[in-house]
């Protein structure tokens, strides 16, 4: 296991969708191992594979004293009349938090390294991070989902961290 650095904004491999996992190897259980790690720090919540340089569908969350990972996650579920709208950050934005609306439920569904069925859902903080880490594997930042005006404050005080 290895505590793996975390890839920031301008990147490309945040910016490209990740791959499926189509055989559980050891490269994949190494991948999972390093996830688990990375993301079991203070202030982490949630670590996608290409954060740290993979472009495979997995990811790992440590909220609330939970540390857990999914492989091919798939965003099946979100509630459509409940939203949050708190401030939002990333590790790959690292410093910056910014206003971001997101659903207040969301469930996803993968597998686990025995290629059994993994759902995975959760409220507020969870189904945040749920949505975000499903995001970075499509290729997506969170500052694609801010409202205009605070995405162009962002894009600024990114460029003044450079």
């Amino acid at each position: 296991m290895a505590m793996r650095e975390i890839r920031v904004v301008g990147d490309p491999v945040l910016r490209t969708p990740c791959a499926e996992i189509t055989d559980i190897d050891d490269r994949v259980r190494s991948l999972v191992e390093d996830l688990l790690e990375t993301v079991d720090a203070d202030g982490r919540a949630g670590l996608a594979a290409n954060q740290i340089g993979v472009g495979l569908r997995a990811f790992s969350w440590n909220i609330d004293d939970e540390v857990g990972y999914v492989l091919n996650p798939r965003l099946v579920e979100v509630s459509e009349d409940e939203y949050q709208d708190g401030d939002e950050g990333c590790l790959s934005v690292p410093g910056l938090w910014f206003p971001t609306q997101r659903a207040w439920y969301a469930r996803v569904e993968g597998i686990d390294l025995d290629g059994k069925k993994v759902v995975v859902e959760g409220e507020e903080l969870m189904g945040r991070c749920l949505q975000h880490e499903c995001d970075h594997l499509d290729g997506m930042l969170y500052l694609d989902r801010l409202e205009k005006g605070v995405r162009k404050k962002a894009m600024k005080a990114i460029r003044e961290q450079l």
